[in-house]
């Protein structure tokens, strides 16, 4: 999301690529070590997505051309491409996807564990992710952490929602217009009218 921190200089190479999918350009990020280090969901243009990657990993090189995408960026770009046009069917494609979340906070990445499992065309509410990670008083942290999500929408943060519809908020290029276009879309997807609060465990 846009409050991620930029990637720290590492003594791997680092690259990044920008692609089109239905909502916009996208952008991810990753390392020699194989992993993912990042991901972008669309600001307002092509050029703006780039200028944020760049921001975010000013020590990566830009790779152009898809055909020179390592096997395992491009099945997460394949992933990303499938969720934002509706195509749910491999719904754990972007599970598989390695990420590179070490240098995140513990109770982070607790969260943005928890998130990745929930499934297509269903949502949790904020205080129901604290809950099932066993901290109930901590709604506004699990907030934070999903709002400092570098690797949205690999990490769906966006099925995370607020109790009452309208409030919290969403930090991608077009606020909660831009969640609430994400989850009518996986909606449809899986065959529902509305996110729904599906159990995950």
């Amino acid at each position: 999301m846009t409050g991620a921190k930029p990637l720290r200089a590492s003594p791997m190479g680092a690259f990044f690529h920008c692609y089109a999918t239905a909502l916009g350009a996208c952008g991810i990020a990753w390392d020699d070590s194989g992993r993912v280090v990042g991901s972008q969901l669309p600001e307002a243009t092509p050029g703006e997505t780039r200028d944020r990657m760049r921001a975010r990993f000013p020590a990566a090189r830009e790779v152009l051309e898809r055909d020179a995408l390592p096997a395992f960026v491009a099945v997460a770009v394949r992933g990303v491409e499938r969720l934002l046009a509706g195509d749910t069917a491999d719904a754990g494609e972007l599970l598989a996807v390695t990420i590179a979340d070490e240098h995140l906070p513990a109770f982070q990445r607790e969260v943005l564990a928890l998130t990745r499992r929930i499934p297509v065309g269903a949502s949790l509410e904020y205080a129901e992710v604290a809950r099932r990670l066993g901290q109930p008083g901590a709604a506004r942290s699990v907030g934070q952490a999903e709002g400092h999500n570098p690797f949205a929408p690999i990490v769906p943060c966006h099925r995370v929602v607020a109790a009452v519809a309208g409030q919290g908020g969403f930090s991608a290029h077009g606020g909660l217009a831009t969640k609430a276009r994400l989850l009518a879309i996986e909606a449809r997807a899986a065959g529902h009218p509305l996110p729904e609060q599906d159990e995950l465990f």
